[in-house]
Formats: C-alpha cells, structure tokens, sequence
C-alpha cells in the first residue's frame, strides 16, 4: 500500500506505506523516530514520576482487551442477526447496531444482546486490570468513550471516572424528557434468557 504526499514545494513523493508510519514528516501529522519499546520505558518511567494521572480511553483500549467488535467474534455471537439481515448490513456490532430493524422487538432484540455481550457479561478484563494497577497509588482520573464499563470493573472509583457516551449498562427515555437514567444490568439480562429459550441457543 502506498500514500501519495505533497510536500511544501507541491512535489509530489511517492511513499511507502510502513515508511509513511515510521518517519515521514507531515505539517499535520506527529511522526515518533524513538523505537517503540523506548517509548515505552519512557513512558512507564514517567509514569513513575507523575504526581497524577489522567486517562484517555477509546475503543482500543477495550478492543485491545478483547472486545472486538468484528470478525470471528461478531460471527460467532450475531449469526442469526446475519443470517436474518444479511451479510451487507451486519458487517460488525456497531455498524448492525444502525440497521433500520422492522420493530421495537427487534432493535432491542439485537441491542439487548450487544450490552450483555459487551457490557454485562465480561469481567473485569486483564488489561483495565493492568491500568488501574498502574494508577491506583496515586490521584487519576478515567476521560472516555467507552460504554463497557470496564474501568468500573478493574476497580476505579465512580468519581474518578468520566464516560462520555455513556453506559451500556444504562437506559433512558428516548423522547428526552427528562434527565433520569436507569439501571438496564436486570433488563438485558431478562431479555438474554427470553432470546436464548426462543431461539435455542442465542
């Protein structure tokens, strides 16, 4: 793969892609020349040294703790959403989760089994483990996206967590009339059992 870059003198240079990544300068790119296992001793001493620590987390971080949202794991789990919907439409669980489905039962048929999958089911995984192992002695705070609720499982506290999108774990009125959400762990947790002796084995 390559990637065609114009420089300032409007030349045109063609490079490869791993070099792109490695060292190429770019006006709105920051390349890293510090070999990567550098970096991380770099940053692991300076995490060391930090008074405080804030985190920022997105979906590679759950992604990278092994809850991918593609692939073998979306076929294994979401085969008879696929099957029903088709190939082209459920390609993974965040874009399915954008398909037009026909009624309330089945919008929530697949939401429901996306929140316990991805939210309710897992334990505390090994990596948000490792973070919380590594900030826990000293003041931080958790800024993310993630829904999965899995840096309340490692063990960080409630105040010490901001989720900007939100819960999985978590419903609320979809008209937005008013402020209050509610817990759903029970709900989805109903509605996993309804779908598993309805189907037979989702």
């Amino acid at each position: 793969m390559a990637i065609q870059i114009l420089n300032r003198k409007k030349q045109t240079k063609r490079v490869d892609f791993m070099q792109f990544l490695s060292g190429v300068p770019a006006r709105d790119y920051v390349f890293q020349h510090t070999p990567y296992e550098e970096q991380i001793r770099e940053a692991a001493s300076l995490l060391k040294q930090a008074d405080a620590v804030i985190i920022g987390a997105g979906a590679g971080l759950s992604t990278a703790a092994g809850l991918s949202y593609g692939g073998k794991r979306f076929r294994d789990n979401f085969g008879d959403f696929i099957k029903k919907y088709g190939r082209e439409a459920m390609t993974d669980m965040y874009s399915a989760g954008f398909y037009p489905f026909p009624s309330e039962e089945e919008k929530w048929g697949y939401w429901s089994k996306h929140a316990y999958l991805n939210r309710i089911e897992p334990a505390a995984l090994p990596l948000y483990q490792a973070v919380y192992e590594l900030v826990k002695d000293k003041p931080h705070f958790a800024l993310t996206t993630n829904v999965d609720h899995q840096f309340w499982k490692a063990g960080f506290a409630d105040e010490d967590i901001f989720a900007t999108q939100g819960d999985y774990g978590e419903i609320q009125c979809g008209k937005g009339c008013h402020d209050k959400v509610y817990d759903a762990v029970e709900l989805f947790q109903e509605m996993n059992q309804a779908r598993k002796a309805g189907s037979g084995n989702q």
